[in-house]
């Protein structure tokens, strides 16, 4: 790593061919750095009390052009399922990302959570099963 960081180009397709897919060693440390993260967010709690600077302001109109009562309807089932996902244990949370918005493979998913792949379909199965149970009232 640190011929790498000196500039060793040489080093470097090492690392590469070492990591076959380099965007999923990538993604192994941005999990890695999410996990720490959240270890230090739960540990210290900070509440903005303003937005950020930079931060866009909410939509003043509806872009979809929904009736309001539609709109509102969306806005309540994207919140839900928002925090239905979050509710999830991180494993469960992770692996339903990579899969549903991320589209990775089992296999790739498998390599960054370091599972077997047919504990990554378990893992996706019990996801499912909880967001399922979670959404109930809003599937039927």
């Amino acid at each position: 790593m640190r011929q790498v960081g000196r500039g060793d180009t040489r080093a470097f397709e090492e690392l590469i061919q070492k990591h076959q897919k380099f965007t999923t060693w990538l993604l192994k440390i941005t999990r890695n750095l999410v996990f720490n993260e959240l270890r230090r967010t739960k540990r210290h709690a900070h509440v903005p009390l303003q937005s950020e600077p930079g931060a866009e302001d909410p939509p003043l109109k509806d872009e979809m052009n929904l009736a309001p009562d539609a709109s509102l309807l969306e806005l309540e089932l994207q919140r839900t399922i928002e925090e239905a996902i979050l509710q999830l244990p991180e494993t469960q949370r992770l692996a339903l990302v990579l899969r549903r918005y991320e589209q990775l493979s089992y296999e790739q998913i498998a390599e960054i959570l370091d599972l077997s792949v047919p504990a990554v379909k378990s893992v996706l199965f019990r996801a499912r099963s909880e967001l399922r149970s979670r959404l109930s009232k809003y599937l039927t």
